[in-house]
This record gives C-alpha cells, structure tokens and sequence, in this order.
C-alpha cells in the first residue's frame, strides 16, 4: 500500500512528534481521509525523508510522531536552472509542475516583451506563492525530497547577465541542437512565454553567453518546450539514460 507523502517547512527530527500546520491538518483530515495510527511521509526539501505515524487527527489538530529517517534522493546528477518566460494561466501551471517531476533545480519565471500577464498590486506575490504551491504538490508526487527554488520573478534582461554553466535558450530558427553540445554539470535552460522571444531579447541573451539551441524541426507551444528540453538534458546528460535507482 502506498503511503502518501507530504511537505512541511517544519523543523524535522527522529523521535519528536510536530503539529502540522493548517493547510497539511486540512488535506491529511480532508483529503486523504487519514485516521490515527495511519502512517505518513514527511519531508521538509533539504534532502532525505521521514517515516511517520498520525497520533491524533481532530478538528483541533494533526499530530505527527516522526519515527524513522530515510536518506533516499532521486536527484538527477545534472543541475538544471530554468528560467521560464510567464505564460497565461493554466499553460504556466502545468509548466511549473512538470518541470519539478523532470528534475529542475531551480525555476526564474521571467518576464518578457511578449509576456501577457499583468501584474498589478499584489498579483505578483500571489502568483509567486500559487506556483510555490505547484512546487511543493509536484515534489510531494513525484517522490523528490529535495525541493526545488522558485526564485521571485525576474525580467529576462537582469536575468541573463547573472547566469552560470552551460547557457541555452530554445529558438525554433537555430542552427544547432542540444547534441552538439559538450557535456556539462550545470545547464541554464531559458524558455520564452507564448509568442517566444522578441529579436532584441534574443540579442541580449546571445550577448549574455546564451547559445541559440532548436528542438526538431516543428514549432513547440511554451509549455511543451519546456518540458521536451528539460527531458531532452535529462536524457543526454542526466539521469533518464543511466538507469538509476533511487537510494
């Protein structure tokens, strides 16, 4: 039986027993429908994970004892920097969450020329703190236990000029694709919103040390681009060929 798994920000540590927060009282009494002396997996995004035990679940509280520490990780070796140009919606959602299942390490959404979304007053915030939410959910599923940094929305021109490793951006026009490339250990993946990249950002990114990289021949809406390059790194210089197992 699958036991389900869930992410605190809390404080872990064997033999001790925490209250979950809220939001985690919520889904475990809610959603999951758990009862006490059901079993639970903790972690809290700094690697490894806890097997629980629920002691009481009441409309008052959820209490967890933390039992027994696993140091698995299902970390890719490559470290994957996304920075994601903000598409509308439900297209910039799934993107988010299908990036964390992949193995990113770090996701920039990114405002551009072409960009749609505005954002007014608080609206950035709270988009910021909706994806945050996807991270967590998607680590939880996919079995991660290292949680992935979603940075605070950046402009791709301050973006560019900070980045590090093997930088790429995708443009359906290049000469070059991923397999030309020399292997690396760190790859900065950059990826434009509907509408792709204006000419003047894909000067400044080239300006930046980011090469021009297509994927086939046909044009890819955003959010299947980024999920076709991070599995396409993945393939080629991570883990999807190498056939690892979980520790």
């Amino acid at each position: 039986m699958r036991v389900s798994r869930l992410y605190t920000s809390a404080v872990l540590n064997t033999g001790k027993s925490i209250e979950l927060d809220e939001d985690n009282a919520h889904y475990v009494r809610t959603v999951l429908r758990l009862k006490k002396d059901a079993e639970i997996i903790l972690f809290n995004g700094s690697g490894g994970e806890y097997l629980c035990k629920i002691i009481e679940v009441s409309r008052r509280a959820v209490v967890i004892d933390i039992n027994e520490w696993d140091d698995r990780s299902v970390e890719s070796t490559l470290t994957v920097h996304l920075g994601l140009g903000i598409s509308r919606g439900d297209r910039m959602d799934f993107s988010v969450q299908k990036v964390v299942e992949l193995g990113v390490n770090v996701i920039t959404p990114l405002i551009t020329e072409r960009c749609q979304v505005q954002f007014k007053g608080e609206k950035k915030s709270q988009r910021w703190i909706h994806w945050q939410k996807i991270v967590q959910h998607a680590a939880e599923q996919s079995g991660r236990t290292q949680l992935p940094d979603l940075l605070e929305i950046d402009t791709l021109n301050t973006w560019v000029a900070q980045q590090h490793g093997l930088k790429v951006f995708l443009d359906p026009y290049a000469e070059r694709c991923l397999a030309d490339l020399d292997s690396p250990q760190q790859v900065t993946l950059l990826v434009g919103p509907e509408g792709g990249f204006a000419d003047a950002e894909r000067e400044v990114a080239k300006a930046a040390g980011f090469i021009p990289v297509r994927m086939g021949a046909r044009i890819l809406r955003t959010e299947t681009a980024a999920l076709a390059a991070l599995s396409a790194v993945q393939m080629l210089w991570g883990d999807f060929g190498n056939g690892h197992t979980p520790k």
